[in-house]
């Protein structure tokens, strides 16, 4: 299992609709709006890296209203 918190900005007045359309999608387990530089956070979590690769790629960079996402993978030490 793979896991990567992702922080989202948005375009003003974009959240509301940016969290509908990650609510419910594949691999997206978790969704936060924020109020600080960055407008939402979701946790991710994906069977591999090609999964959680694709979900951001083909998903969620896709989403209208997205201007940029940060992402933050988790690892055990």
């Amino acid at each position: 299992m793979v896991l990567a918190y992702v922080l989202i900005d948005t375009l003003p007045g974009s959240e509301e609709s940016v969290n509908k359309m990650l609510t419910g999608m594949e691999n997206v387990v978790e969704i936060y709006t924020l109020f600080g530089e960055y407008d939402i956070i979701i946790k991710v979590e994906a069977k591999d890296y090609s999964a959680l690769e694709k979900t951001m790629l083909e998903k969620i960079r896709n989403i209208k209203g997205i201007l940029d996402t940060k992402t933050l993978m988790v690892i055990k030490i």
